[in-house]
Formats: C-alpha cells, structure tokens, sequence
C-alpha cells in the first residue's frame, strides 16, 4: 500500500463512522476523526504494528483508547479484520448491539474500559510491566488526549514509566489544540508538550498525526530500536469534514442540516486530502 491506499481507508473509516453517528445521534466526531490516521497507521501501517494472529483472529499486542470517548474509531477496523461480528457492526444504531459510544472491555478487540480521563497511561504501564516481568512478548499502545496532561496521574504514571524502563510501552498523544472547554492555551497553557515529556527522560517525537510517512518512520524506528517513547501527534480536530474542523463544539454530535450531511458525504467521498 502507498500513502494515498491509507488516506483512503482511513477516508473510508470515517465515512463508516459518520453514518453510525446519523443513526445513533450521538458520539464524538471531533475526537473520533482527529485519532483516525493514527489508528490506521497502527493497524494497518507496514503489515501492522499492532501485530495480529489470524488464525485466533485476535491481537497480539493491546492498544488502550484513555480517550474512551473516541474508542469507536476502532470499530470499524476490527469489523475489517473479522474480530467484530459483522451483525454486531450492523445493528449498531438500529437493534441490539455490544457496541456503545465509549468503549468496554466485552465489546471484541476492545483491551480497556475507559472514559474518565488520566486513568489509561497507568493501565498501560501496568500491562507493559506485568508483560516485561513475565518475559512475554507483547506491546502496549496507549493513545491519550492533550487534554489528560490535565491529569496529576498522567505524570506520575510517565515517571513509574520511565523508572521501570518500559521499553514495551508506547505513549501516543492526540494534540488537536482543543477541549471541551476551547483551546487549552485559552484555559492552562501546555505547551511544550513535547520538552515537557522529553524532560522526563522519555524518548519523545513530534509528528504531524495526518502524515502517514512520519507516523511510519517513528513507529518502525521503535520496532528496531524497542525504546520506552511518547509520540506527540499535531491533529486536526474534526479532519475530513470542514465544518467539524476545528472546532471545539464538534467534540460532541450535533444536529447536522440536509446540506450539511450532503456536503459531509461528499467530502468523505472524496479522493483529495
């Protein structure tokens, strides 16, 4: 596959998504299609860096959505890898389903219950230690929010982190440059993101999270060189719908207008970036 194959899945992802959103009239699109890049370059990425067996049909290594509230980004890559029945995929919205706006744990492919923000990255590191003291192979990628660098337990779970030499641990951070409440440098400044986690000792990168390349090169670059990390990730809040983008009360669903509907299929459609 070539950048433009995973522009286009990830494309496609969101169509998926957005469509569950008309039926349910709920969820988090704003917070759901900035992480999607992400998650297909984790998934699907250069045979996949979360690593799958097909013949248990389940993954090998875990992946933590902190963010719980955008966890349905990854229903519609387990329904693409088998893991989620299909039925279940389909009645979402219109029957019975296991599928719900914020992700649990009996919902197939999904490894964490989760919601209440600065919980995931202590969750994470006490899988990953757990994993290293048993000498199993197994990885552990915990996506979180900017907005959880809120969160006294995000820190402290990053010092255990560093203290234990998690080299099997994986800190992906969603910067979209807005919360709930706006823009976070309009409520307690967090910049830099990066030099704040790097001060800690932590093997930081910074990447535009839309850019499958750079995602590609630091997620391979730590498959030779295994390395406790954290990748800061630039995003746009809403990407792939103009008039989600960036802006802060997308975060939640919203009643949409005929045309807006139309014009958001159009825009998902499309095979421009």
């Amino acid at each position: 596959m070539d950048n433009w194959d995973y522009i286009r899945l990830a494309k496609n992802y969101r169509k998926q998504l957005f469509e569950k959103f008309l039926l349910t009239k709920q969820g988090h699109p704003g917070s759901i299609f900035s992480m999607m890049d992400i998650m297909v370059a984790l998934y699907h990425g250069l045979g996949g860096f979360v690593r799958f067996d097909p013949y248990t049909k389940k993954f090998i290594d875990r992946v933590l959505i902190s963010k719980g509230h955008a966890t349905a980004a990854l229903y519609p890559i387990m329904r693409q890898f088998g893991v989620l029945p299909e039925e279940e995929w389909d009645n979402w919205g219109k029957g019975k389903s296991c599928l719900r706006i914020f992700g649990n744990t009996s919902i197939p492919g999904i490894d964490v219950t989760s919601g209440s923000l600065g919980h995931c990255v202590g969750v994470g590191v006490g899988m990953a230690l757990c994993y290293k003291r048993d000498e199993i192979d197994k990885k552990v990628f915990v996506v979180i929010s900017e907005g959880e660098l809120y969160e006294g337990s995000t820190w402290e779970a990053l010092l255990l982190a560093k203290h234990h030499d998690l080299k099997n641990l994986t800190i992906i951070i969603d910067v979209n440059n807005l919360i709930i409440l706006g823009k976070p440098n309009d409520c307690v400044g967090l910049e830099s993101i990066s030099e704040k986690i790097a001060g800690l000792g932590i093997q930081t990168y910074t990447v535009n999270g839309h850019d499958f390349s750079s995602l590609f090169d630091v997620l391979e670059s730590n498959v030779k060189n295994p390395q406790l990390h954290c990748i800061v990730a630039h995003t746009i809040k809403g990407k792939g719908v103009s008039f989600m983008e960036n802006k802060n009360y997308w975060h939640y669903y919203n009643k949409m207008t005929d045309d807006e509907i139309a014009q958001a299929r159009k825009e998902l459609n499309s095979v421009s970036t």
